[in-house]
């Protein structure tokens, strides 16, 4: 059992910078669908938001994976302003002594262009909290990732907000980033999307079960070859549905077939057990489309991509998500993320399949 921490009363969600309004808007409607009376605040360009509300149960209402928006979702503890830069320690231990110790500490900034020049700040004042953190019994001796994990959020050198993970209802990489490196050999950086894609949206007994050598999927939209090139290397059999050309080096393998035809109007001969899309089309449109994948057979899981507009993306989200289930009209597991490597876009998977029991208590 990990330490009992008092309820926080606010969340600090971190989200990639231009985006903190549509996860205000996310933040204040899930949270009155669960009930819960508080108010957002955020700022253009500062890639998070804070969520406050008097109902302590807040935390728990909804969890980090129900989110599209946020990359990370964090119980605030505490705003401290004009810290002073000689003694910026001894604020933050009066506030932490008699909470029980902490498994870990990430020192942060925001990831955005104010927050970045801070990087260096953050890792000193770091390497100098933990071992007085350790001096007031306010952090274990060694991590402990089952334990809350305590984040040091610099806004500025005199301005930190101060949270806590739940381990259990959080990222587990810091400021929700998980750190991928392209393959010399990907055929475009939009790899990368999907390699994220199965990191963050499948856990690792969903992968281990559902991502199986000789399994069958297809890939619409496929040229260059990016995420055709992801599931060849997992040793999936891939169809490649694009009329522009794939990289050479991806037709190699011998898993992988190009059909040059319409992501739209092509179909399957017989069911395959995965599909994914990243064409640049409408985003309703493509919602649609692989929903009459699922409502037709065609497929046990998805993965794709949708678009957003420039204005309204929290509401234009809604509308697509609830077109795509009304589309395929099954019942599915839908989980839905802006991860770090899209850009004006979400992700989502979709599965008609029951997740795998994990084989131990800690899977």
């Amino acid at each position: 059992m990990s330490p009992d921490l008092p309820s926080a009363v606010g969340l600090l969600c971190h989200c990639r910078a231009g985006f903190e309004a549509e996860l205000a808007a996310e933040l204040t409607e899930r949270a009155a669908a669960a009930d819960v009376v508080g108010y957002a605040r955020a700022q253009r360009n500062d890639a998070y938001a804070l969520f406050f509300s008097d109902d302590t149960r807040l935390g728990e209402r909804f969890s980090w994976r129900e989110l599209i928006f946020a990359r990370q979702k964090l119980r605030l503890l505490a705003e401290l302003r004009d810290v002073p830069p000689t003694d910026r320690i001894s604020p933050i231990l009066q506030l932490l002594r008699g909470l029980p110790r902490f498994g870990d500490v990430w020192v942060e900034h925001p990831d955005s262009d104010s927050g970045k020049p801070l990087a260096g700040l953050t890792r000193s004042f770091a390497n100098a909290l933990r071992p007085a953190l350790r001096r007031e019994h306010l952090l274990s001796d060694r991590p402990r990732p089952e334990w809350p994990r305590l984040h040091v959020l610099f806004l500025a050198g005199d301005h930190l907000l101060l949270a806590y993970a739940d381990p259990a209802d959080s990222a587990p990489w810091p400021l929700g980033i998980p750190r991928l490196k392209l393959h010399p050999d990907a055929p475009s950086r939009s790899a990368l999307k999907l390699e994220e894609a199965l990191l963050t949206l499948l856990s690792d007994t969903e992968r281990d079960a559902w991502l199986q050598p000789g399994m069958r999927a297809a890939d619409l939209g496929a040229a260059p070859g990016g995420w055709t090139w992801v599931l060849a290397r997992r040793h999936l059999h891939v169809t490649a549905i694009d009329n522009g050309p794939l990289r050479p080096h991806v037709l190699e393998t011998g898993l992988v077939e190009h059909l040059r035809a319409d992501g739209f109007h092509w179909r399957p001969s017989k069911p395959l057990d995965w599909l994914v899309c990243d064409m640049v089309e409408q985003p309703r449109r493509v919602a649609v489309r692989i929903g009459e994948w699922f409502q037709a057979g065609w497929c046990r899981h998805a993965i794709f991509n949708l678009k957003l507009p420039m204005k309204k993306r929290w509401q234009e989200t809604q509308v697509c998500l609830e077109r795509f289930r009304q589309s395929a009209a099954i019942p599915l597991t839908v989980r839905a993320r802006q991860l770090y490597h899209d850009r004006e876009e979400i992700t989502v998977f979709a599965s008609t399949a029951v997740a795998p029991v994990p084989s131990d208590s800690n899977g």
